[in-house]
């Protein structure tokens, strides 16, 4: 077992009461447990937590003044990775499960439909299943220069999708994420985006993107960028694109001041236990 220690502080100028839904907080998921975690908004206000059964995912939604918003999440998470078994083969599209299928089709950063043929040229020629998934992913890594500050948060760029990486050839995470979800959903793999924390080698800390593979009857982690471990990823949450899992979509006028994440790491005996843990929801906002 292995534990992550999570800090996300943020802080927004708001010019004028601005409604905020926040995507921060770490998933309910079995790959990992939320021992726990701590929300500490200023100025104090009320805040509403939902989440979404089907996903995990976990929402937060508040009212803010104007002025000066600070939002600061902290967690502490043990972290189960589940072993693969070797080979694992691809998902008949008559066989997949009603709630995997929608995860075929295009969305709003992945064009499958407009990247079938270069899909096929690719890797149709190669046997279905987990070999075919990682040709995908080797590919991005040695086919699109990572380059930080090319796509949102960082850029004034929001529009740029798979297509676009694809002929770039550049991006960040989130780029790599996408052009492979749409090369496996052109492949008929179902595929979906994950975004989580993640300690990097080299600073500086970010949000970070992966993607997920239905083989075998299961979802399996894939990480074009390979700039982590990808079985230390505390997951945040999961969607078709980055449009279902944004950390933050705001309706109002508001400009971010800084965005601050760090994460620490240290194995945990596979004996051990939180005895002193606080609960891991709901979480405080004071």
């Amino acid at each position: 077992m292995h534990t992550s220690l999570v800090d996300c502080l943020l802080e927004y100028e708001v010019s004028s009461p601005a409604h905020f839904l926040l995507n921060i907080g770490a998933a309910f998921h079995p790959g990992h447990e939320v021992v726990e975690e701590r929300l500490t908004i200023t100025p104090s206000m009320k805040v509403r937590h939902f989440s979404d059964e089907r996903s995990g995912n976990r929402f937060i939604r508040l009212d803010a003044p104007k002025g000066v918003l600070t939002v600061n999440y902290h967690a502490r998470v043990h972290l189960h990775p589940a072993l693969q078994p070797l080979p694992m083969d691809e998902t008949p599209v008559s066989a997949l499960p009603d709630d995997v299928l929608h995860y075929l089709m295009p969305s709003r950063y992945c064009e499958s439909d407009s990247l079938r043929r270069v899909a096929q040229q690719l890797f149709g020629h190669l046997p279905p299943g987990m070999g075919r998934v990682r040709a995908v992913e080797s590919w991005i890594h040695e086919s699109v220069d990572y380059q930080p500050g090319t796509t949102p948060p960082h850029s004034t760029q929001p529009t740029t999708t798979a297509q676009d990486v694809f002929v770039e050839r550049v991006g960040v995470c989130r780029d790599f994420a996408h052009l492979a979800i749409t090369l496996c959903r052109a492949l008929n793999i179902p595929a979906r985006l994950v975004v989580g924390y993640v300690r990097f080698a080299e600073p500086p800390q970010d949000f970070h993107a992966v993607f997920e593979a239905w083989l075998d009857g299961r979802w399996v982690l894939f990480d074009a960028t390979r700039r982590a471990p990808i079985d230390r990823l505390v997951r945040i949450g999961s969607g078709r694109d980055a449009k279902d899992v944004a950390f933050a979509t705001i309706f109002g006028n508001v400009t971010m001041r800084c965005m601050a994440i760090t994460v620490d790491e240290g194995d945990v005996p596979a004996d051990s236990t939180a005895t002193d843990a606080a609960p891991a929801t709901p979480v405080s906002a004071a």
